[in-house]
């Protein structure tokens, strides 16, 4: 599968070298694709990896994973072109700059933000519920973290979950996109439990069922 990272920090680099080495064509989109630091990543990456301007990396994808800081997110996905038709996972989560809450929730989400943003792509919200570090390997003893996404499109959901579990994770669909309203929160409580409660980085959620 031909895999577009739209903002390639810690998240999208993880993600993006999980998916390169899982053998999916992964494109690195950065606004400096020529950068040092993006040939390492590629590289890192290996297999058929590359970077390329955010533009050039939504239009030679299949599937986007957006992975931008929150303030650029519009920004960026106005300067993506036509994204009609795309499969697009939202990995971002509107979060104050301080950490102190989130920008949008119960009423909407940054998710509906953004699928209004991309107008015509098949948004679907994953990937933003752990921190990157669990992304890059998420191995624990008690068996695989649960992964929620939530989205409107079926068909996009039925991609999106062998995505996740590829990479480790149990893929549990939330339901439609709105849910996005709880999952954003649900990110920020991994964030406070993982620095403000003192429990560090190394911590995932499991769904358990009788």
């Amino acid at each position: 599968m031909k895999i577009g990272i739209i903002g390639s920090g810690n998240v999208g680099g993880a993600l993006g070298t999980r998916w390169a080495h899982g053998g999916h064509e992964v494109t690195f989109g950065s606004r400096n694709p020529g950068g040092d630091e993006m040939r390492q990543l590629a590289a890192r990456a290996g297999g058929t990896a590359h970077a390329a301007s955010f533009e050039n990396a939504a239009g030679e994808s299949d599937v986007l994973l957006l992975a931008t800081p929150w303030p650029a997110t519009k920004a960026v996905l106005e300067g993506l072109g036509d994204l009609r038709g795309k499969l697009l996972i939202d990995a971002t989560n509107p979060l104050l700059p301080n950490l102190a809450g989130l920008e949008c929730g119960t009423t909407t989400s940054g998710a509906e933000q953004v699928a209004g943003w991309a107008r015509g792509a098949k948004v679907v919200k994953a990937c933003n519920t752990v921190g990157f570090n669990i992304m890059a390997n998420p191995a624990f003893g008690g068996g695989p973290p649960a992964m929620l996404y939530c989205g409107d499109d079926a068909t996009a959901k039925q991609i999106v979950k062998p995505l996740m579990e590829e990479l480790g994770f149990e893929a549990i669909d939330a339901g439609p996109l709105s849910q996005a309203r709880l999952l954003e929160p649900f990110a920020l409580l991994w964030i406070s439990l993982a620095y403000a409660q003192g429990l560090g980085r190394e911590i995932g959620f499991k769904l358990l069922r009788r």
